[in-house]
């Protein structure tokens, strides 16, 4: 049977990291990771050195992209609020005020027209399956997707206003300085 895979191409998602460095290759399984996980399993995953993997987690734990649980033996998970700031920042950086203004605009539009449809003030307020009961052109299928959808609008209009907030404040710290 051929090679399905292209040489140019991307690696299997098995092999996602294999043509990076080892910082990546750790990195990379730092990302994927979702429960505390030893050094040497990371180093096993990311195809290096235990001692190599605990030298790099080291490193990302002082720079706050992972968290470093101390016991025997410790454990290494990523931070997720490392990166909810760094998105933050890039939304900042690459966005003017006004830009970032319109999207919050747009997304507490999108809020109010969920609040309304389904007549509460959040997604985890809604019983999904009762609703789509009830409903005669709605499946559960499609309020599930709603309710997933507004979520998400929800945690993207934090974003953009925390952005905007501090773009304002950079702004306002540079007309004044």
């Amino acid at each position: 049977m051929p090679n399905s895979e292209s040489p140019d191409g991307p690696p299997s998602f098995e092999d996602a990291f294999r043509g990076d460095d080892v910082e990546q290759r750790i990195y990379g399984t730092i990302l994927q990771t979702r429960e505390p996980t030893t050094a040497s399993a990371i180093a096993n995953v990311s195809d290096c050195d235990p001692k190599t993997a605990r030298k790099y987690l080291g490193w990302f734990s002082e720079l706050g992209i992972v968290t470093r649980h101390d016991g025997h033996p410790a454990t290494y998970e990523r931070n997720d609020a490392y990166f909810e700031w760094r998105r933050i920042n890039q939304l900042a950086a690459d966005h003017s005020v006004e830009d970032l203004q319109q999207r919050v605009r747009e997304l507490s539009s999108r809020i109010e027209e969920y609040e309304d449809t389904y007549g509460a003030p959040t997604p985890a307020a809604v019983d999904a399956v009762a609703t789509a009961e009830s409903s005669d052109d709605r499946t559960i299928d499609d309020v599930y997707g709603d309710l997933g959808d507004w979520a998400t609008a929800r945690d993207e209009r934090t974003r953009y206003e925390r952005a905007r907030q501090q773009r304002a404040s950079t702004e306002t710290e540079q007309v004044s300085g």
